[in-house]
Parts: structure tokens; sequence; C-alpha cells
């Protein structure tokens, strides 16, 4: 173990310990803390929240298969695909792609689901109620009605998302949304609390960290952000909790309110409004979205504090009916987007040969294919129908879904990369690897393999490329074939001689020149001509 590391994380827990010890202590006087959550929640914990993590840890663990895999959960069939695949309709709003994904949305939850049941509160909060009076007032209920809110929050976000989305961060936003009417300034204080532990936890995990340049696949930041999903359960929270509280006449300040909104909203991406337009290429609206952020703070503070006048001297409609409808209609309008393509069916098409077959499943590898799910409707701004995509593409008529789950550039480095497809109780795998050499001055020659347990299909195969340099008046092509690379010789478009290419250290002779593979990079040699032609992906050269 690293010294100068362990002593980078004791110095970070000690101190963290004691900044916030002597938060705790200035803070509140000796016992308030726990008279204040007792007031509200029984015993003072957040019971509610306690079942709603346990419930979406339990999806990820038994229906995921993340017990007995836990880097590596079953994702493809529990996405929200089409309304014609039920399955994934009810499970995406639970289900995760992984352990990080899990862990930030629960994470998510205890901070701000803690704070949407306090607000909510196990007791009743009007004057003269007790709390076994009704039903409606019992604790137990209303604990019991935190994760039955959220498992209906997580339905109506896997069926009103856009897209085939996977996560519980709708519900997470949702719960953001009601925390945010009643306190939004704890809560924005709680988003960079967040980023805090966040931060804490990546120093604790890399204390001391080296980093270079270095060329890599890098897609945006914000193109992983389902803004929609985001925005219609922080939506459906924020209308929840304007038809709570100002019942109970729990309202903040209208500039609370306006503050934490805009400062929830810009902070948590809401403004990152995109379209994939194929490839790897997306197109960010930033200036649209910024707008949007500030349109929302505008109406929601109208909608919860807007004057009972009337809006037109001749009318009964208050200013207030006015904007809570209209906030009401932006929410239907942002789950109604959604429907058209929630409806899509994916016909079944037709597949390369070279394809590796699991039960409903087909997975295979394409380049510049027609993104078969993106391209079922065209947008008024651009042609979605001519929206293609290249890479490891995983299709199941049968479930609706057509995905591209490896982009082409991330297999470039020539890792292997897993497949994951199954079902509830099943699962199986396939590992693409793509082999590719870097010819000087042209584009590159690669194979792509799709391995399936004992068999390995051969599932691409690239044009081949000349390289730049010519050598005593020869040219040297690099050819992908089924058996393998070789190598052509040519002089005025004649061939002179082609052979495999020579494995590491050894020389072969091929059209009067000689080549050699000096540990990756082939060098082209005639008398005291050496000129390199091309070199193996993943390699260095001397």
């Amino acid at each position: 173990m690293d010294p100068l590391a362990s002593v980078s994380r004791i110095l970070l827990v000690g101190t963290v310990l004691l900044s916030v010890g002597i938060l705790l202590r200035l803070a509140r006087p000796e016992g308030e803390w726990g008279r204040t959550l007792r007031s509200r929640l029984v015993l003072g914990v957040p019971w509610g929240t306690l079942l709603t993590i346990l419930l979406v840890l339990a999806v990820y663990l038994f229906v995921q298969g993340g017990l007995g895999n836990w880097y590596r959960p079953v994702v493809i069939p529990f996405r929200s695909w089409s309304y014609f695949y039920p399955l994934g309709v009810l499970t995406s709003g639970l289900a995760h792609s992984g352990p990080g994904h899990l862990l930030g949305n629960l994470f998510g939850t205890v901070i701000f689901g803690a704070l949407a049941e306090y607000a909510w509160s196990h007791f009743p909060t009007e004057r003269g109620s007790s709390s076994f009076g009704s039903w409606r007032s019992n604790p137990f209920v209303r604990i019991l009605a935190v994760p039955l809110v959220a498992v209906l929050l997580a339905v109506a976000t896997g069926m009103f998302a856009l897209g085939p989305v996977i996560g519980f961060s709708g519900v997470v936003f949702a719960f953001a949304g009601f925390a945010l009417v009643r306190y939004p300034v704890v809560t924005l204080v709680l988003v960079v609390a967040g980023d805090l532990v966040n931060l804490g936890y990546s120093a604790l995990r890399s204390p001391v960290f080296t980093a270079s340049g270095s060329t890599r696949y890098v897609t945006p930041s914000w193109s992983d952000i389902a803004v929609q999903g985001h925005a219609l359960g922080i939506f459906i929270g924020i209308v929840l909790a304007i038809l709570l509280f100002r019942r109970r006449g729990e309202l903040p300040s209208p500039g609370r309110i306006w503050l934490g909104t805009l400062g929830y909203a810009a902070a948590q991406g809401l403004w990152a409004l995109y379209l994939f337009q194929g490839g790897d290429t997306y197109v960010l609206f930033r200036a649209v979205g910024v707008a949007a952020v500030f349109a929302l703070a505008a109406l929601v503070t109208l909608a919860a504090k807007s004057s009972t006048r009337p809006l037109l001297p001749q009318t009964d409609l208050t200013r207030r009916q006015v904007a809570v409808v209209t906030l009401v209609g932006v929410l239907a309008l942002v789950a109604a987007i959604a429907v058209p393509y929630n409806l899509l069916v994916v016909n079944e098409t037709a597949t390369p040969a070279e394809s590796v077959e699991i039960r409903d499943y087909t997975v295979f590898y394409g380049e510049d294919v027609p993104n078969q799910y993106v391209g079922a409707y065209d947008l008024p701004i651009y042609n979605a129908s001519g929206v293609t995509t290249s890479g490891v593409i995983v299709a199941s008529p049968d479930r609706q879904v057509w995905q591209t789950v490896i982009p082409a550039g991330r297999l470039a480095d020539g890792d292997a990369r897993t497949v994951r497809v199954g079902g509830v109780g099943w699962r199986d795998t396939v590992v693409a690897q793509r082999v590719q050499w870097n010819v000087v001055g042209n584009r590159s020659v690669y194979t792509v393999r799709l391995d399936h347990g004992v068999e390995s299909t051969l599932a691409y195969t690239s044009d081949p490329s000349r390289a730049t340099p010519t050598i005593d008046g020869r040219n040297v092509t690099v050819v992908s074939t089924r058996s393998g690379f070789r190598l052509s010789v040519t002089r005025r478009g004649t061939e002179l001689g082609r052979t495999s290419i020579p494995v590491s250290n050894e020389t072969t002779a091929v059209g009067g020149l000689s080549v050699e593979n000096d540990e990756g990079t082939l060098v082209a040699v005639s008398g005291e001509t050496r000129v390199p032609i091309a070199r193996r992906a993943g390699t260095r050269g001397n």
C-alpha cells in the first residue's frame, strides 16, 4: 500500500469528522436535532424512504441478477422500449445499468426522499387532528404511502419517459421537486452536500492521482442525461407539492421558491436539451435549455404564490388557477411527447449472416446502418429516418429492442467488450473484439469478432487500405480477410505478391520487399531504406 495514499486518507477522514463535529456542536443545541425529526417522523427515521431503497436494491439484486454479478447486471430487457413490451415499462423505473448508476440513485433517494418524507410527515399536521383518528392520519399508512407512491412514479416515468430509459432517477427528481417546493433552500444545500460526498468518495478511492494526456473515446457528459425523464419527475413532484402544501398553508416565500427551483434545475442539468444526430454526433440546444430553466422557475413560483384575484375582471378564473393549470399542462406536454415514441414497433429487418442468435436476441456488427429505433419517427427539426449508427447492435423484435450497445469508437482500442442479454431468471453474454492495423497515411483496417461460448463469429471485415509511403516504386496495402490480415505489394497497379502479416519480431519477403513486424509496427525494407507502413492498435512503436 502506498504510504502517501494511506496518510492522505487518514488526513481526509479526520478533517471531515472534525469539521462536521464542529458544525453539529455549534449549529444546534444538544438534542434539538432529534426532537425536530421525531416531531414529524416515527422515531425520527424516514422508514418509507428506507423501504423504497430496499425495494430498488432488491430489483437490482434478484431481477437483474446483480446478486451474482454485481458489476454486470442484465440491462437490455429491463428498459422501457415500447408500450408493446410491458416488462420494460413496468421495470425500467426500478432497474439500473450498473452499480454506479444504482448507488447514485440510492444516494439521491436517501437525500431527497428523506427530505420529501419529512415534508410529507408521518403525523397529520392539521390542527385538531390525531395520529390514529382515521386511516389517512395513521402513521403506518403514511409510511407505506412513500414506497407505494415511489413505485407508481417509477411506472409513470417508465411509461412516459422518452426513449428506452432505465433508472430510478425520475423518482429521485420527483422527490426533489416535492421537497423543493416546501424547503427550497435546504434542497439546494443538499445538492451541494451530495457533490461534496461524491468528491470525498473519489478522494478516498484515489487520494493521490496521476494523469497524463491520452486519446480515448468520450461522449459529451450531457448526452447521458435523460432530460425528459428528469423533467417529468420534477414536474410531478412540484405539482403534488403545490397542491398539498398550499392546502396546508406551508409554502415558503416566492423568492425562495424561485431561487431554489432555478438553482436545482441548473445544477441538475435540466438545461441540457439535445438530440442524437447519428453516428457519434449530438446537438445541444444550450440557449433554449437555459431559457427553459428560467421559465420553469417563474412558472413554479406563479403556481405556488400567485394571488387569488381574478385574472380578468369579467371572469372567476384566478391568477393562481391559471398558473396551476399551465403547470399541469406543461407536465402533460412533457409526458405526451413520449407517447408516439413508446408506440414504436421494431419490425424484423434483415441482419447479417455473421451474427449471434441467443433465444429471441440477435447480436451483430454494422457500420452506417439505419438506426431502426431512432429512425422510427421524424421530428420537424431533423430527419430521424436518416440517422445511422455503427457498432455492436442487439435486436429483438419480440421485445421491441434495437440498440447499439457498443459504439464502433469504443472498440477501436482493441479491448474486449461484453454484451449482456437475458430476461427474468436468465442471462447470456457475447464478447466483441476489434483487431486493427492503423495504416500510415490512410484509414485503418480491422476485423470484428463476436465470441459466444466456444463459438467465434467473424462479424465484420473492413475494406483494404494502402499505405501512403512508396518504397522502391512499390506500394503496400493491408487487407483484412476471413482468415486474418495479409499484405499486398503492387507497382503501378500490378500486384507483385501477397503474404500474411508476419508475427511479432519476424520478417517476410513479398513483392521485392522485406516486411518486418517490429513489436507491432510493420516496417517495409528495401536495401538501406526502412519505412513504417502500419501499426497494430494497442501497441507502441519503438
